[in-house]
């Protein structure tokens, strides 16, 4: 499942002659429902501002989230539940 706030048209057309089929989601909290992790791979203000505490109770627990940008509020959201991996910092997990 793919969302993006600015460039999910972008992503379809780069992603078309791929042999893998993905699905594409406009609404990221639609995008993390029932899923086991997600990764945060842009700096987009609009993911900053998620109700992650929401997303986490729509998620597979246990949720994983990967921020590939640090821009999350990574204690914040380990408290809310999530096993946080960020990159260049230690993983906060709840095993």
């Amino acid at each position: 499942m793919i969302t993006d706030p600015k460039a999910l048209k972008n992503a379809k057309e780069d992603l078309k002659s791929s042999n893998k089929s993905f699905t594409f989601e406009p609404d990221p909290y639609k995008a993390a429902k029932g899923v086991h992790a997600i990764a945060v791979l842009t700096e987009w203000d609009a993911y900053k501002d998620l109700d992650y505490e929401r997303i986490f109770m729509s998620m597979v627990q246990p949720a994983f989230i990967f921020d590939g940008r640090n821009i999350l509020d990574h204690r914040s959201l380990y408290e809310m539940g999530f096993n946080v991996f960020a990159i260049g910092k230690t993983p906060l997990r709840h095993f």
